[in-house]
């Protein structure tokens, strides 16, 4: 199952990572992902499988996973994040994602929470994670990253 959920992230963000190499200056995202973003993708994700598994939920369909979400308490915050969602690309468009985020509601608010985040990005491969996250209601806080290449001057 591991193997399926790392498999359907990848295809879920290739087009996302697509954009963002184009959005995102060379210098930053080779400082990211210096053997690629799908090698340190996949090394994060299996980080949050092995070592939070227990606020892993997948969604499946005669055994095979649709679709995943990862939760992160932040109790000093009062707060629950979305640290991870993905939807196989071939199942979209189904209402997975938002069932998923609607668990992840639940299971916040049984934790005593009294919100919810998630983190997206600005560029364009981002915008249909933007919208799904609005239409649940999710209201954006603005912020801006910035970043200086040390190399060049």
């Amino acid at each position: 199952m591991r193997d399926l959920i790392l498999d359907l992230s990848i295809r879920a963000w290739r087009p996302v990572f697509a954009e963002l190499s184009r959005a995102v200056p060379p210098f930053v995202f080779t400082a990211f992902y210096p053997q690629g973003w799908e090698r340190r993708q996949i090394e994060d994700l299996m980080d949050v499988l092995d070592r939070e598994g227990d606020m892993v939920h997948v969604a499946t369909e005669n055994g095979v996973p649709l679709g995943w979400v990862s939760v992160r308490l932040h109790p000093s915050d009062s707060m629950g994040e979305i640290y991870v969602l993905a939807v196989d690309p071939e199942q979209q468009r189904r209402g997975i994602g938002t069932a998923l985020m609607e668990h992840a509601f639940g299971l916040v608010r049984r934790a005593g929470m009294r919100m919810i985040m998630v983190e997206t990005g600005d560029d364009p491969g981002h915008g249909p994670s933007r919208a799904t996250y609005e239409s649940a209601g999710f209201k954006r806080w603005p912020v801006a990253r910035y970043f200086k290449d040390l190399t060049v001057d």
